[in-house]
């Protein structure tokens, strides 16, 4: 069957075990849709939300990136792991002790706004290469620190050597990182054994499990009725819905689909204040969504667009 052009945001629950990348492709498969992306991509242990963005919806997936997010994490306390999860070797052993007593302590000294490293085993660039590509060659680099606020930092369950968490955290946060410090402020090490992805600010709650999507795919009464499918899918703006909103006169939005620039005086509102050369999402009078646009040097320039309107 032919590929279709299909538009939208699917709310994924991405199951443990599978990649990102390969939930992607049997996302993708199951709408037989031309194009896809993945935005926030979570490692194969993790598993919870993971926004897939379907045909034009791809060219807008790096704003998801920018709202805070929620994670349930549990740490096995008393080892240190080389990719700080349970992926990776153990490269340390040290006794529990009374860690778990002075738990909550950890977590409240854990908790505001904090410095971390983050993990060798990671997509963060040095020197335009990811920081994973040096582990892989086994060279050493110096890894940039970065602030990041821990909203809340809720205990969930215990047991004799590892601990539950619920997490509300800015963008750019490490979790594996987080646990790893509680660990190491502890005195005895951690490590992730489990990663669960809740909430993305901007985002609904409800996600569909990768299974059930596959019920529906193969269950579909028709080769050709995606409607079910097609039901699950989100407007493509939801991505940008954090980005201040600024709406054009009719007579410029065709221009502006086309990628042409337009001079200051084309702003009719913007809904909150904004600084030059940051992110707006771009809007006709009606509201149809043209595409994401920043303000420099007196101009409005387009940056990505959805299809021009004629």
């Amino acid at each position: 069957m032919a590929r279709r052009d299909i538009d939208g945001i699917l709310l994924l629950d991405k199951p443990e075990g599978i990649s990102s990348s390969q939930a992607l492709v049997r996302v993708r498969g199951m709408y037989k849709a031309v194009k896809g992306g993945h935005t926030g991509a979570l490692d194969p242990l993790a598993s919870g939300l993971l926004p897939i963005c379907l045909g034009q919806a791809a060219k807008f997936s790096s704003f998801f990136l920018e709202g805070d997010k929620r994670y349930l994490a549990t740490g096995k306390l008393g080892e240190i792991t080389a990719t700080a999860d349970r992926e990776g070797a153990v490269i340390l052993r040290r006794p529990v002790g009374d860690a778990l007593q002075h738990l909550e302590g950890a977590l409240a000294h854990f908790t505001g706004s904090i410095t971390q490293v983050p993990p060798i085993y990671s997509a963060v660039k040095v020197a335009g290469k990811p920081l994973y590509a040096y582990a892989r060659q086994g060279k050493e680099v110096a890894i940039p620190s970065r602030q990041v606020t821990i909203y809340e930092l809720k205990l969930i369950d215990t047991t004799e050597d590892s601990f539950t968490v619920e997490v509300f955290c800015s963008k750019g946060t490490y979790i594996r990182t987080l646990i790893a410090d509680i660990g190491e402020y502890l005195g005895c090490g951690a490590y992730v054994t489990a990663l669960r992805r809740t909430y993305v600010a901007g985002l609904p709650d409800k996600m569909i499990p990768l299974e059930e999507l596959q019920k529906l795919a193969d269950t579909k009464s028709v080769p050709d009725n995606f409607s079910a499918l097609d039901a699950l899918l989100l407007p493509i703006d939801l991505a940008v819905a954090g980005l201040p909103q600024l709406t054009l006169p009719q007579a410029r939005a065709s221009a502006f689909s086309h990628g042409v620039r337009q001079p200051l005086s084309a702003v009719l509102k913007i809904s909150t204040p904004t600084k030059l050369n940051t992110p707006l999402a771009i809007r006709t009078p009606s509201g149809r969504f043209l595409g994401v646009a920043e303000l420099k040097d007196g101009l409005l320039i387009p940056k990505r667009l959805m299809a021009p309107l004629d």
